[in-house]
């Protein structure tokens, strides 16, 4: 398998549903060699019999981003197993719903400790291994940009807290040739599917919210866009949030 991305090593997170396999599939697609990293076994597996059946390379890690010592062990597996390290995708995230008054201490943490402080670990931890032309891509929100983002403030708070830290990156690792870019999507997935049926009338109002009028298909609408951003036709792309939600976070 050959293409824009032939001879890469990706980390991607949560790569074993949803956005997140998405993103994997198409980076196998441009010729990348793709750690999948996620907490249950079984669907890693699948999602890297997947990427064989392509032809393309895939190694399953089990690992939970809120364990700094799975983070270590994750980079330190891909760099044995795989080579080096040219892509980071940060996609795992705990989503915390409610209002302020309503989420607990616990749900809080849990949602910063899978987003924000997860993908620091882990841009920490990969960046003495990133060579010039590598590539972080950090999974926001449109929430972190909503004017009325009541009932997802905390998720909306981490996403926010995920974006600034991608700009800070850019900033501080331009110069070593590291473009950092947040990636706001709004697409079909399992999260998507509870969120529709616990809140249907929420879950309606969002989707008029989009000028488009739906969620986007994610192996169609967000995996190639997140390979482009990591070839090197988008060389000259770094410290920016790209919208690819339909129109929501910005048409308003």
């Amino acid at each position: 398998m050959t293409g824009t991305l032939d001879g890469r090593r990706a980390i991607v997170t949560g790569g074993g549903q949803g956005i997140g396999r998405a993103i994997a599939l198409a980076l196998a697609v441009e010729g990348a060699a793709v750690a999948l990293a996620g907490r249950t076994e079984a669907k890693l597996l699948a999602v890297a019999a997947e990427i064989e059946k392509l032809g393309g390379t895939a190694l399953p890690i089990v690992a939970d981003v809120t364990r700094p010592a799975d983070i270590q062990r994750l980079v330190t597996q891909t760099l044995r197993d795989l080579g080096g390290i040219d892509i980071l995708v940060n996609n795992a995230q705990t989503s915390s719903l409610g209002s302020i008054l309503d989420v607990t201490d616990e749900a809080f943490t849990a949602c910063w400790e899978s987003g924000p402080l997860a993908a620091f670990r882990l841009m920490k931890a990969c960046h003495p291994h990133l060579r010039p032309g590598s590539v972080i891509i950090n999974l926001g929100s449109s929430t972190s940009v909503n004017p009325l983002p009541a009932g997802r403030g905390v998720y909306a708070a981490a996403k926010a807290a995920t974006a600034t830290l991608s700009r800070v990156a850019a900033s501080e690792w331009g110069p070593d040739g590291i473009r950092v870019i947040t990636v706001l999507p709004a697409a079909t997935s399992p999260s998507a599917e509870a969120w529709r049926q616990a809140n249907p009338a929420e879950y309606q109002r969002s989707m008029a919210s989009i000028p488009l009028r739906r969620l986007g298909e994610p192996e169609r609408e967000i995996g190639p866009v997140v390979a482009f951003l990591c070839s090197p036709a988008a060389s000259y792309i770094t410290g920016t949030t790209i919208a690819v939600d339909g129109g929501q976070a910005y048409l308003r």
